[in-house]
């Protein structure tokens, strides 16, 4: 894939660059004078009104909500999560300046202070947060994984806890037990580690299937049950779980109702070349992390905010044939050669609540295709198995799903 597009006199596009890391980016004469998205760095831009010609050809969906056909839908759209776009990338366009936007563009900000790169995993973090969802994070030791849940706990204003998954670990460990208080006589309850807003489950698959099945009814539910009294968990709560990809020994495949229970699953691989200088330039001087964390982040919002903007996320307008879109995909899962068993009708909520979020945080009170495209792969990628055959021939999950994508017509809203 090409980081510009061949120019073309009847495009009707508008060339400039991001004013950031220099990118030429090029986008619809229809976007001058609007707010473009870098898809390198994610800087956001004013488009100048300057065009190549006029405007025939490239649709923008993010903009107004005129007809989309599939390439236009599969373009427009910076790729921050998802699949691939199959054609050149165009910067991203928002169509207004909203509350929802500036709180995430500042969230963005703060947390970019402190943790560097990994854009896809920041991003699929918040839209699972302001969807109400969680996160299972694939990757190797030793990417700041626990150092971004602290950030982001810092900078949204809400508690943080770690649960060191290991193989005798027990669901009282986690979900807290009664004590016997001699002087009442009487056992009281004693809360245990998953009474937090922001919970690290590390090395989640460490841990054997009775106490995986602990964390079942609290990321569903948002309430523990011991000895048939319910404790409610302080809301926002959001589960960010990780496991290792390469070392197998001594762990436990998450059941498929422990993998439904997460939103996302997102993959995380090693930081690019400039990301990885400014990691060591900015965390190689011995500085103590809580000191670091109070002294360079700001918090930007707070519990009863978050909660309120996953509420007025809800009322994001979704078009029936985008439903039907989104439907669509979920049931050709069950039915396509490669894949063994489909997603559930979860994977079809994630989506749409993904949608949703996703559109509010660009800007808009309208959800099109480009937003399920963008995050249909972190949606799927965990809730569909594999046939055995294409395991055998080395077929990969991620671009299964975007074949199967890519062979439904995109609906005209």
């Amino acid at each position: 894939m090409s980081d510009t597009i061949p120019q073309d006199p009847s495009s009707g596009l508008i060339e400039y660059p991001c004013p950031q890391c220099g990118r030429s980016l090029r986008i619809s004469s229809a976007g001058a004078g609007r707010k473009a998205k870098c898809p390198q760095c994610g800087a956001i831009s004013d488009v100048p009104a300057t065009t190549l010609s006029p405007a025939t050809s490239v649709a923008d969906p993010v903009a107004s909500p005129a007809p989309i056909t599939a390439p236009a839908a599969m373009v427009a759209t910076t790729r921050e999560i998802g699949v691939t776009a199959p054609t050149e990338t165009v910067a991203s366009t928002t169509s207004g300046d909203t509350p929802t936007s500036r709180l995430f563009n500042r969230i963005r900000g703060e947390i970019s202070k402190i943790f560097v790169g990994q854009d896809e995993l920041v991003l699929g973090a918040l839209v699972a947060l302001f969807s109400s969802g969680h996160v299972l994070i694939e990757s190797v030791p030793g990417l700041g994984k626990t150092l971004f849940v602290r950030t982001l706990g810092k900078v949204m204003g809400c508690e943080f806890g770690r649960i060191q998954f290991t193989a005798d670990l027990m669901p009282s460990d986690i979900t807290g037990a009664p004590i016997f208080n001699m002087k009442t006589q009487e056992f009281n309850f004693r809360p245990g580690p998953v009474f937090t807003q922001f919970l690290l489950a590390d090395e989640i698959n460490r841990s054997p299937a009775k106490t995986h099945a602990a964390l079942l009814e609290i990321m569903q539910e948002f309430h523990v049950t011991v000895d048939g009294t319910t404790h409610r968990l302080d809301r926002p709560f959001l589960v960010l779980a990780t496991q290792n990809p390469i070392e197998s020994e001594g762990t436990y495949n998450l059941p498929e109702a422990q993998l439904g229970r997460f939103m996302f699953k997102i993959v995380a691989g090693y930081p690019a070349e400039a990301q990885e200088a400014d990691i060591l330039r900015m965390h190689s001087r011995q500085v103590d992390l809580d000191e670091l964390l109070d002294s360079s982040l700001e918090t930007v919002t707070g519990p009863e905010e978050i909660l309120e903007v996953t509420r007025q996320n809800s009322e994001i307008r979704v078009d029936d044939r985008l439903l039907d879109y989104i439907n669509k995909i979920v049931r050709l899962t069950r039915n396509w050669p490669q894949i063994f068993m489909g997603a559930s009708p979860r994977a079809g909520l994630a989506l749409i609540q993904g949608a949703r979020t996703l559109a509010a945080f660009y800007g808009r009170d309208y959800a099109v295709p480009d937003d399920v495209f963008q995050i249909s792969l972190p949606a799927l990628r965990h809730r569909v198995i594999m046939t055995a055959e294409a395991d055998v021939e080395g077929r990969n999950v991620d671009e299964v799903i975007g074949e199967l994508i890519r062979s439904i017509e995109v609906p005209r809203l």
